[in-house]
């Protein structure tokens, strides 16, 4: 074994691990564990602000399944952090953040940017830790990837003192390698009755929640699906674990993020089997509607996720890759390969019923027609990332998804400004890729410093701004106090120009305001984008007033007309 500095060791096991790409800010207590990393194959991408690299190593980490690694100094650095350790702690994430921390002998005595930010990050890390001695910098790393990655994957935090980062240590990366991950397989008696179970019902769905696309599983879901001819639902977590061309996708139930069929299929239902679900509330609404009627198979990896929410029927603990494997070898030993039943035309019907317009000409424009010009322009292999607002429930309702890991979404702790960074790092990360980031105004402004992040790295994606000038959601929450919402942007006092924002960052930029301009926008930022090697904002202004719950701006194509005898009626064939 060979003596090296203790930093050395640990940029070997992040090289071992599978990481190729770092987000950080260097500072003084950190710079230690910096001057291992320039002798390295790890290129370090320097975000402007903390936050926005948790959030770049969040975006890094859903698009490959790896585990993202943040950097900063002491004090704020690991403040600012937080809220992308909670944003990837809601969401599954598996991620590290390293912090450098004031010398040990000066830790109680309220040294210079000292705060004990192992305490501060533990309610929202999965494994929170200081350094104490060199000599376990290399296992200490090699815990917190496993811990990252294993059950329910989720963020660790690890807290580098100086004096112990100036430390050396034995190590030889020939005789170490990364720490085994179980993939805890289901009960076989477990999954006899969970079979049993869907095979008595009559109106059955599946729905997929991210914890399918975490675990690979998607083939897995399409296999079991098309053999009992079971309709599949998708979480807004779960979006492209399922192609929704598929003739049994069954849409997205919810209170928001949602489709009018989807919700009208699962209100019909007699039995859902979810698979890496959590039962969010924004999914559920009230659970005595939510729950009425149907019986409920949970499967999930993390035992203590079942029943949390409601006690289902029956709990299943396992990966969703073998649990899903295992149904579909159970299956294909009972039989035959089913045919599409009453009860998978009754769903192809709501689904070609219950559309909401998304055609629509109107000035300013309304909302839909923009998630139509992006659904019909973008391939269907683009990655998509969006956020939290008005536009991320505009984006559930419209936007179709094909492919996993495509669909990227802070679920949710749902911070605003995540977009930016995130799509910085899942362009990094497969820079083949059409990356676009769907962004609302307000939003873009939380970490619009990031953009000259990309811009300085030559990281090329599109930005599709829906402007309802600022903060539209809560406008519409009919506030009991008066409030200056600053939406003046035809450009009196409080607006902001972001194409002279983007184009201050010396990034192109362009505004929309007719529909019929939207399609040759999208070309054009596609274009430029790839040409430039830079990020590109297509800005479309939107109707002021549009309402994502209601309103004409989701009138449907046709109305629905409600069917009691559904749930009556005699579904087998």
């Amino acid at each position: 074994m060979t003596r090296v500095p203790c930093m050395e060791a640990v940029v070997k096991v992040l090289e071992s691990e599978g990481v190729d790409t770092v987000f950080g800010i260097p500072g003084a207590a950190i710079l230690p564990l910096y001057a291992a990393l320039q002798h390295s194959s790890i290129r370090h991408i320097t975000v402007r602000h903390e936050e926005g690299g948790t959030h770049a190593a969040d975006g890094w980490a859903r698009v490959t399944g790896n585990v993202g690694v943040c950097i900063g100094t002491s004090g704020p650095a690991g403040t600012n952090m937080i809220t992308g350790l909670y944003t990837a702690m809601a969401d599954s994430i598996p991620m590290i953040c390293i912090t450098g921390q004031a010398a040990t002998s000066k830790l109680h005595q309220e040294a210079f940017q000292a705060v004990d930010i192992v305490e501060i990050a533990r309610p929202v890390t999965k494994w929170a830790v200081q350094l104490k001695e060199p000599a376990q910098a290399p296992w200490v790393f090699r815990e917190a990837f496993r811990i990252a990655r294993s059950g329910r994957p989720g963020p660790v935090l690890i807290d580098l003192p100086i004096d112990i980062a100036k430390g050396t240590c034995l190590y030889d990366p020939a005789l170490d390698g990364p720490l085994p991950v179980e993939v805890p397989e289901p009960l076989p008696q477990a999954v006899g009755a969970a079979l049993d179970m869907i095979e008595r019902a009559k109106r059955p769905i599946i729905l997929a929640g991210g914890g399918v696309i975490i675990a690979d599983a998607c083939d897995e879901l399409r296999a079991l699906a098309e053999h009992l001819q079971v309709p599949v639902q998708v979480t807004l977590m779960g979006k492209g674990a399922f192609p929704e061309d598929h003739p049994l996708f069954a849409g997205m139930a919810g209170i928001q993020t949602q489709t009018r069929w989807g919700n009208a299929a699962f209100l019909e239902s007699d039995l859902v089997l979810a698979v890496g679900a959590r039962f969010g509330d924004r999914h559920t609404g009230e659970l005595d509607v939510y729950r009425r009627g149907r019986k409920f198979i949970h499967v999930d990896i993390d035992p203590l996720q079942i029943g949390r929410v409601f006690e289902p029927d029956l709990g299943v603990v396992g990966h969703a890759r073998p649990v899903l494997a295992n149904l579909r070898d159970e299956a294909r030993r009972r039989g035959a390969p089913k045919e599409p039943d009453k009860w998978v035309r009754k769903v192809s019907e709501l689904r070609g019923t219950l559309l909401r317009r998304d055609d629509f000409d109107d000035v300013p424009i309304k909302p839909p027609r923009v998630f139509k010009e992006i659904n019909e322009y973008f391939p269907r292999d683009t990655t998509f990332v969006t956020a939290i607002g008005l536009y991320q429930i505009w984006s559930g309702q419209f936007q179709t998804t094909y492919l996993p890991r495509r669909y990227l979404v802070c679920g949710q702790a749902g911070p605003l400004g995540w977009e930016v960074p995130a799509a910085m790092g899942v362009k990094l990360a497969h820079p083949e890729r059409q990356v676009v980031a769907v962004v609302g105004d307000y939003s873009f402004q939380f970490l619009m410093e990031e953009v000259a992040v990309a811009a300085q790295y030559r990281i090329p994606f599109v930005i599709v701004m829906i402007n309802n000038e600022y903060l539209g959601l809560i406008r519409q929450a009919e506030l009991p106090y008066d409030m200056n919402f600053a939406v003046d942007l035809h450009y009196g006092e409080g607006g902001i120009d972001h194409v002279k924002a983007m184009e201050a960052f010396g990034c192109p930029a362009r505004r929309v305001e007719l529909p019929g301009d939207i399609r040759d926008a999208l070309a054009w930022a596609s274009a430029e984008a790839a040409r430039e090697r830079l990020p590109v904002l297509v800005e479309v202004m939107v109707e002021r007033e549009a309402n994502a719950a209601m309103g004409p701006s989701l009138e449907a194509v046709k109305e629905f007309e409600p069917l009691p005898e559904l749930i009556t009626a005699d579904w087998s064939d």
